[in-house]
């Protein structure tokens, strides 16, 4: 058995080569594993399930091939794609998760996320979700015209990247007592997230317990992937 973990792919229509190396992993890879956890930021930016973008109803495609074949497939929001919805979830055959989940990895309890709650010392960030995630900020989002949408969609994004470059790379890691408190309070000794762009398996301690950090990578150059099986996980490429 083996399960398969992704995350940070940002796809959009200006970057297909990253479409088309997802989508070969899809017909190719995914459909040898027993399950498929995509942890945010599938996409660059999502307005609402109504914007049915020719990018958005080929993956929504592609996925609902890969779960007619029986593979569960499980998503969890990123900050870029909080917004994706029970109705493109439908259209893909995948399961929504909360933003933070524990499941039992071969026997070990494991706590997935995507992992931007864990970057508590960029404040400005922090603020910025907490608005973003108000129930009534949605509401209010999703009743405005799409052309609107998409104009304020490109507004943030444009924002989000003038205001990284400003940013140190130590604010945007997450912070490690941080990590120690949601894995103590989880109750678990294996964590994988993504949103960092830094893969890694970081070997760590939880009081006495020896624990691991898995930070999954993005898919700017190459494909990413973390494979796990009873023997362990292991991060691997996919060549675009």
């Amino acid at each position: 058995m083996t399960v398969l973990f992704i995350s940070d792919l940002h796809l959009s229509p200006t970057h297909p080569e990253i479409t088309q190396c997802f989508l070969r992993f899809l017909k190719e890879d995914a459909p040898k594993a027993s399950a498929l956890y995509v942890l945010g930021d599938l996409f660059e930016s999502w307005i609402g399930d109504d914007d049915g973008t020719p990018l958005q109803i080929e993956v929504a495609d592609a996925f609902k091939a890969l779960s007619d074949l029986g593979i569960p497939i499980y998503f969890i929001h990123g900050n870029r794609d909080f917004l994706v919805g029970k109705r493109f979830a439908k259209a893909s055959g995948m399961t929504l998760l909360p933003e933070h989940h524990v499941i039992d990895l071969f026997g070990k309890p494991t706590l997935i996320m995507h992992g931007d709650t864990l970057c508590i010392q960029d404040e400005g960030y922090q603020r910025y979700r907490k608005k973003v995630h108000n129930p009534l900020i949605q509401w209010l989002f999703f009743r405005l015209p799409l052309f609107v949408r998409r104009r304020i969609g490109e507004k943030i994004r444009a924002g989000s990247t003038k205001s990284n470059m400003e940013k140190s790379q130590d604010i945007m890691d997450v912070d490690q007592s941080e990590v120690l408190r949601v894995m103590k309070d989880s109750g678990v000794t294996q964590l994988i997230h993504g949103h960092t762009h830094r893969p890694d398996i970081h070997d760590i301690r939880i009081g006495n317990d020896p624990a691991q950090r898995i930070v999954l990578g993005d898919w700017y150059t190459q494909g990413s992937v973390l494979v796990c099986t009873e023997e362990g996980c292991t991060l691997q490429t996919r060549a675009f």
